[in-house]
């Protein structure tokens, strides 16, 4: 019988990802409140969904998906006094 203690590796499930942005001034971090003015690296509409310089990936329904596995919910205004109908 094995009486060493174990030893164990601790691990972690988050990963430091470079950023994309190579522009002077650099593009806001996907950290940053304003994350949504970064360069657009690839963009597919087809598919619903734009990838920013800053890793952030912008959905269709204005959702946001972060480099860290972090989901913004989407955020269109709900508001319907700029609606038009048509006659």
């Amino acid at each position: 019988m094995d009486t060493a203690p174990s030893r164990r590796t601790a691990t972690t499930s988050q990963r430091k990802i470079p950023s994309m942005c190579q522009h002077q001034p650099p593009c806001p971090t996907a950290e940053s409140a304003d994350r949504e003015a970064a360069h657009l690296v690839a963009h597919h509409p087809e598919q619903g969904w734009s990838l920013l310089c800053n890793g952030v990936l912008l959905f269709e329904d204005t959702g946001e998906l972060l480099p860290d596995g972090q989901v913004i919910d989407p955020h269109r205004p709900l508001s319907t006094e700029h609606v038009v109908t048509a006659a």
